[in-house]
């Protein structure tokens, strides 16, 4: 046993005593549980527990038994990282607070996103964690975007004030000393003109003003990370230049310590690393800012204001102090502020920028409208329901915003080696210094402060820490342009491992609404009492094959009498009597069950189903009355989409409720190579296992309401969503139009974004890996070649530029197949707010 703790959970579900005891239960059962006292008015648990037990192992515990706990998240901004190293020690720190459950640090927007379990921890809690090892936090306040995009400009311009007051500094001193290389004879005027030992004062009087002025903040995070045997990218920096200045005080001023061949300066290296650190951390600063352009464009979508119903009049009020149930007057043109329903007036809306339809949708009394779309030419009135982070836009920048946060399992890779990356080099730093000191050639203690100084800037691991971080920011913002949210991060690294597609057919591969095409009579039967009889029944149900036959009944001007005793059939059908008749509607599974014999109607309903159409059979008073052939029409891009994935080198199945004849016709339409048909709805996981034989990942699309089951079982389930509803909680990415085109999009942006990942890992990785032994000096004997630490950090800062500057090349991408119009009417934040 290494220990005990105790740890309050705040439970979600309980509402009887038997509840009480379950989750007591559940939490007794993890190994390592000692106590678990279960609260029912305060709904939580209290736990005393030791190893092997974790708040983990505990919270899944609960999972299972149905009492979720409550997590929450919190996001905070963190100062003073610099480099990989930095994000490891942040990672621990907060993951080591009791109650914490899962930690993103994210070096490329310095934030933590932290998940805890509510009771236990406070923001407060977290925030001291990372101040007591030397960052310091705070929780991170809603930004406006204009205020997001000041303050990386601030930043910007405060690193671009340093680098030129050290710029200024540094060039006399790096004229007066390596001037020559330029000017031959430079060196030979300096020492009949001032003297050498002038110059050197000189040098040392500008170069200490740079260490002590904009090489500051080198010192004052470096020593301290040192001191406490966590050493970053700063204690790299500050050894560096701090060896190389302390090595020229000395021969400044106490020449007599040195050997006469070793009386040399390096103020000129000291000061200029430190210029060109500025000069990389600057660039870095004005790319990464582009990173988070995404989030500020979706930002600005929000309506800042709103004409709200107070008392009689309409008066302007600012969008967060919209409240549910007020009334809003849109005028033509004005951008909707909120999430509300239509109560009076008409118009048209365009909603390209969150479903990237490019046609404006008509609205009418009871029509929803969403926050951040535009008006068109007409006038309404609506309603509140969703405001401030409730709304589609706020949910949307919420799933971007912890997309971008996300840490995906290559990154661990990272995360553990650069975990001991500095020490190590520090390790050959001085490992270096000494093989110099002890078979260099003279001067050789000049020669082991070249190299061991080079050694230690050019292997900052900047890079290295920014190369995934950025990536991502920049793919999941652009694949939000695109209308593919990744809720989870960490589906961009799975979709690449996916071999199948599969797709659910009804509202994915068709158009969701269908329509009747057939009916047709067994002898005996009248097709107006038969439509008539088999709508009253379908009345009472809500699927969408039930609507189309009612549309049908109604188009041709049926009256509907009333049906009783309604009951639907899971997966079969429904049934009801309607004018003292009892009445069956469903597929032939029904009626074998029932005993009813289809007699001709069978061998018509299977030529029906070859043609792609759903034959449903009705039955009256225990005999076969009609087959009901419904067609839900194929969705114009689904055909290209599937040929697309086809082109990506996957195999795309469907899976369907419609008999097998109606699935294989369709599938040959549009070129499905797998079908699954005749699966109930709760059938669809075991279709799913069946084409996962020989352990092959597949994807799941579907509408993300009655298949959220599949979504979560699929390795990566992908949602189509209907542009208002986003929140599908079952799906690991949700496509904001009902496009499958997107889908294609999702597999190709997570493609482009993985590409660009091992692009940045495998420079940041061979950068420090192949220019540590150079700047160690192996090739030296050689070559006689050494490299100059000046050209160490003008090597290293430019590294961190290149690998942000690749990753922001992802804002360029285009798809193969687009989804929207991304020229304007497509994508997210594509189109600009109109002028007001």
């Amino acid at each position: 046993m290494s220990g005990q703790h105790e740890l309050k959970l705040s439970v979600e579900g309980m509402s009887c005593a038997s509840c009480v005891g379950r989750v007591e239960r559940a939490l007794k059962a993890v190994p390592g549980v000692e106590e678990a006292r279960v609260n029912l008015a305060s709904e939580s648990a209290q736990v005393v527990y030791h190893d092997p037990a974790t708040p983990q192992a505990l919270t899944e515990a609960l999972e299972q038994a149905g009492y979720p706990a409550r997590r929450r998240t919190v996001t905070l901004e963190v100062e003073s990282m610099s480099c990989a190293s930095c994000v490891g020690r942040v990672d621990r720190a907060l993951a080591a607070v009791p109650g914490v459950l899962d930690v993103n640090v994210n070096l490329a927007a310095e934030t933590a996103t932290v998940t805890y379990l509510e009771g236990q921890v406070q923001p407060a809690d977290l925030i001291r964690a990372a101040g007591e090892i030397g960052y310091p936090a705070k929780v991170r306040q809603a930004e406006a975007a204009e205020d997001m995009g000041a303050r990386k400009e601030a930043e910007a311009q405060a690193l671009k004030r340093r680098l030129i007051v050290a710029a200024v500094l540094s060039l006399p001193v790096f004229l007066v000393e390596m001037g020559s290389h330029l000017i031959p004879g430079l060196h030979h005027w300096i020492d009949g003109t001032i003297g050498r030992q002038t110059s050197w004062y000189l040098q040392f009087l500008l170069t200490t003003a740079v260490l002590a002025g904009p090489g500051r903040q080198f010192y004052l995070k470096g020593w301290p990370a040192l001191l406490r045997g966590a050493p970053d990218m700063n204690s790299l920096v500050a050894v560096g230049t701090t060896a190389a200045y302390l090595y020229s005080v000395v021969a400044t001023f106490w020449p007599e310590l040195l050997p006469e061949q070793s009386r040399a300066v390096y103020y000129e290296a000291a000061a200029v690393i430190v210029v060109l650190i500025l000069l990389g951390r600057f660039l870095e600063a004005r790319a990464k800012g582009r990173t988070g352009e995404a989030i500020r464009k979706l930002l600005s979508l929000q309506a800042p204001t709103a004409r709200v119903l107070r008392g009689d009049d309409f008066v302007e009020v600012a969008a967060e102090e919209i409240v549910p149930g007020d009334i809003i007057l849109v005028r033509p043109g004005d951008r909707i502020a909120v999430d509300g329903e239509v109560i009076e007036g008409r118009s048209h809306v365009d909603e390209s920028m969150i479903t990237g339809e490019p046609i404006p949708v008509e609205k009418a009394p009871g029509d929803a409208v969403t926050g951040g779309t535009v008006n068109g030419a007409g006038g309404f009135r609506f309603r509140a329901t969703r405001v401030g982070a409730d709304t589609t836009l706020a949910q949307i920048v919420k799933m971007v915003e912890e997309a971008q946060g996300a840490k995906l399992p290559i990154q661990g890779l990272v995360d553990r080696i650069t975990l001991w990356f500095v020490p190590a080099v520090m390790g050959v730093a001085a490992l270096t210094v000494l093989v110099w000191l002890v078979f260099g050639p003279e001067p050789a203690l000049t020669h082991a402060l070249v190299a061991g100084v080079a050694v230690l800037i050019i292997a900052c691991p900047c890079a290295m820490g920014l190369a995934t971080p950025t990536s991502i920011m920049v793919g999941t913002g652009r694949a939000a342009e695109l209308g593919v949210l990744f809720r989870k991060g960490d589906a961009l690294q799975a979709l690449q491992g996916v071999q199948v597609v599969a797709l659910d057919k009804t509202g994915t591969l068709t158009q969701g609404r269908p329509e009747l095409t057939d009916l047709r009579l067994a002898d005996g039967f009248e097709r107006a009492q038969v439509l008539a009889l088999v709508a009253a029944v379908e009345r009472g149900s809500e699927h969408p094959i039930a609507e189309a036959i009612v549309r049908a009944a109604k188009a041709e001007g049926l009256d509907l009498p009333r049906a009783e005793g309604f009951a639907s059939l899971t997966g079969h059908g429904v049934q009801a009597e309607v004018e003292g008749r009892r009445v069956l509607v469903g597929a032939d599974r029904l009626m074998a069950r029932e005993g009813i014999d289809l007699g001709d109607l069978a061998q018509v309903g299977e030529e029906l189903a070859g043609e792609g159409r759903t034959p449903l059979y009705a039955a009256i008073d225990g005999r076969a009355a009609a087959v009901i052939a419904v067609a839900d029409p194929l969705k114009p891009t689904s055909r290209d989409a599937i040929a697309a994935l086809h082109r990506l080198g996957l195999e795309v199945a469907m899976i369907t409720g419609d008999n097998r004849a109606t699935a294989q016709a369709i599938a040959r339409q549009v070129g499905i190579d797998h079908v699954e048909a005749e699966v109930l709805p709760e059938g669809k996981v075991a279709a799913l296992e069946a084409l996962r034989a020989g352990g092959q990942k597949l994807a799941f699309v579907g509408d993300g309401i009655n298949d959220a089951p599949a979504l979560a079982h699929a390795d990566v389930g992908i949602a189509i969503g209907t542009g208002t509803d986003v929140a599908i909680e079952a799906a690991d990415v949700v496509l904001m139009s009902g496009d499958l085109r997107g889908v294609v999009n999702a597999f190709e942006i997570s493609a482009a974004t993985m590409r660009n990942i091992r692009q940045n890992l495998f420079w940041a990785f061979a950068y420090n890996t192949a220019l540590i032994p150079v700047a160690a000096g192996v090739l030296y004997p050689a070559f006689g070649l050494l490299l100059s630490p000046v050209l160490a950090a003008g090597a290293m800062a430019m590294s961190s530029v290149f690998v942000v500057s690749n990753a922001l090349r992802l804002r360029r991408f285009r798809p193969s197949l687009a989804a929207v119009e991304d020229t304007g009417r497509g994508g997210l934040p594509a189109r600009p707010a109109p002028a007001e």
